[in-house]
């Protein structure tokens, strides 16, 4: 419920997206009035109708709607009685500068909100950019629901189109596409026939019984193995823009309609023939390194295709930006598609957002067909893709509510880090996406980096970035320290040397080494010795990282170690001579 306060901020901020303002001056508003109201905020992200407020926020005050009085839960039930399906709002009546005001909250993630006689609402804006109360038309209606996940729009069946609109040879190309992608696509596709293919991957429907055709073609069908002729009639929004800039001149700009895995096939040939390629020496072993990871860029325009709002007017664009510079560096590619991230998926948390495809069907297409990775995280292959090749992240920051738009830069290569991960990738035992970006994190600012900073980096809880910190540190990736306020990791030397960053390494670990040391001294002066247990707690170590320290004090000839196992401590060097020197006595 309202507090007083928030309503003292809402009506200073004005009208909003989530806040609609209803005067009333001369007589109440209708029933009819108040339900268009709510209908198009709960079309929305839900929020707040104010009765008795003015467009400047001032609070002028509500006719009672009951005679004398205003009943707020009779106004409750009248609007659950008059929206499809019934949306149950909050309704209170407040007293704002000696004037009541009717308060109704509409909850937020409603489906699709109708007036019982019909009319469908939804918050948009005006010609100065105000927000106002619009028509919500049908193919904004299956573009939403599609957004929410409560409607796959490539699974409708076209009731006009025929078995003959789909292309005999693009099922053949589908057959191909299986094919090449053994171990990742469904072979068992292969030994079907047209129809079954076509039944089988859940694109079409019916005609078993004549097994040579079906008789209900869906949307799906039409995108992936349509003739173009069917596709321009049937699905006009589809369309894909492949374009090269030089500068501000244009030296390639093509669209086409056609079928989406003929698509994904010609423009990643176009992308191959301009993705100029480096080569690094790994030890005997000479490593292509690319420009832009081919499996970033192809898992990229297969999202475009397959996750874009075909209810939408636009185009799938491809753009590579060419900055003339010698080899290509500097180039950039833009990858966009109409219609924004799906529900609960944000910047923030992209990389580990349960997948919510917009087109279900048309996704698992193609994950059986091999084109995209059927565990559903084709981001992280985005991801991985550039980080692998020392380039830079991949950025989703132009995206909006309307167009998912990632830029994949090229730029000078971080060599270094290429050949790290070509020599620690091995069987078995690969970086993962995480890892690779806390590794390119610190590269990137040559700074210590915390848990915290860490865990919004990888996107995930504290926990889980520890045990990702902890892995790089127990591969000899990174050293870590505590700093009082949190752990800190940084390269180890070795590692810092190879990445050409010495000086992080060497200050950080100078420093923070010294004061263990120091402290490691300094508590055996003054107890006479120390196990490795004490020394992981005064230090706050890991057992195996507490046993290196001490090891180097011994080899320094700092300290030496008496016992053995687990009745092992250290004391300084002499000490124990001294001692049995003192027992005996000099003569002796």
């Amino acid at each position: 419920m309202l507090t007083h306060e928030e309503l003292r901020r809402l009506l200073a901020s004005g009208e909003q997206f989530t806040a609609e303002f209803l005067a009333e001056r001369d007589a109440p508003l209708t029933d009819e009035q108040l339900v268009d109201a709510v209908v198009c905020l709960a079309n929305g992200h839900g929020g707040v109708v104010l009765v008795g407020v003015g467009d400047d926020g001032r609070a002028t005050g509500a006719h009672h709607r009951h005679g004398t009085y205003t009943d707020a839960h009779r106004v409750a039930l009248m609007i659950s009685g008059r929206t499809v399906p019934s949306c149950p709002v909050e309704c209170s009546v407040m007293l704002v500068d000696g004037v009541e005001v009717l308060v109704i909250e509409i909850p937020a993630g409603r489906p699709v909100t109708s007036t019982s006689e019909g009319v469908y609402r939804r918050r948009g804006t005006d010609a100065h950019g105000r927000p106002v109360c619009v028509p919500f038309l049908v193919h904004e209606i299956q573009g939403r629901e599609a957004t929410r996940g409560a409607l796959d729009y490539t699974a409708l069946v076209v009731p006009e189109a025929r078995w003959e609109d789909l292309d005999p040879l693009e099922i053949e190309r589908l057959r191909r596409t299986i094919a090449l992608n053994r171990g990742r696509a469904d072979s068992a596709l292969l030994d079907l026939s047209d129809a079954e293919i076509v039944r089988a991957l859940g694109l079409g429907e019916g005609g078993k019984e004549r097994g040579d055709r079906v008789e209900r073609v869906r949307v799906a069908a039409l995108l992936m193995v349509g003739r173009e002729e069917a596709i321009k009639r049937y699905v006009p929004n589809h369309e894909v823009a492949f374009q090269v800039l030089r500068g501000t001149r244009i030296a390639v700009n093509e669209f086409v309609r056609w079928p989406l895995v003929r698509a994904a096939e010609e423009i990643g040939l176009r992308f191959d023939a301009r993705n100029h390629e480096d080569e690094l020496a790994v030890g005997m072993v000479r490593v292509g390194v690319p420009a832009h990871s081919p499996l970033g860029f192809r898992e990229a325009l297969h999202n475009a295709l397959v996750h874009r709002d075909y209810t939408r007017l636009g185009a799938v664009h491809i753009q590579i930006h060419e900055s003339g510079g010698p080899n290509g560096e500097g180039d950039e590619i833009e990858v966009s598609n109409p219609g924004g991230f799906p529900d609960q998926v944000r910047l923030d948390n992209i990389l580990v957002a349960p997948p919510r495809p917009r087109n279900p069907v048309l996704a698992d297409a193609f994950k059986r067909i091999g084109l995209v990775e059927r565990t559903g995280r084709g981001i992280d292959t985005i991801f991985e893709g550039q980080l692998r090749y020392g380039r830079q992240l991949p950025d989703y920051s132009r995206s909006g509510v309307s167009t998912v738009q990632v830029v994949l830069h090229d730029g000078p290569a971080n060599f270094g880090v290429t050949r790290l991960v070509a020599e620690r990738d091995v069987p078995g035992r690969r970086l993962s996406v995480h890892e690779l970006l806390v590794l390119n994190e610190i590269v990137r600012t040559q700074e210590p980096l915390g848990i915290g900073r860490a865990a919004g980096i990888v996107q995930r809880m504290e926990g889980p970035t520890r045990a990702v910190l902890d892995r790089l540190a127990e591969a000899g990736l990174l050293d870590s320290w505590d700093d009082r306020r949190e752990r800190v990791y940084y390269f180890t030397s070795q590692v810092a040397r190879s990445l050409g960053v010495e000086d992080l390494d060497e200050g950080v670990a100078a420093e923070h080494a010294g004061e263990r040391e120091r402290k490691i001294l300094d508590y055996v002066g003054l107890h006479g010795r120390i196990t490795r247990s004490t020394v992981a707690e005064l230090c706050g170590l890991e057992g195996r990282e507490a046993r290196t320290v001490l090891e180097k004090l011994v080899r320094r000839g700092e300290l030496v170690v008496r016992g053995e196992k687990r009745g092992a401590y250290y004391e300084r060097a002499g000490a124990g001579v001294m001692d049995e020197l003192g027992e005996a006595g000099p003569n002796e």
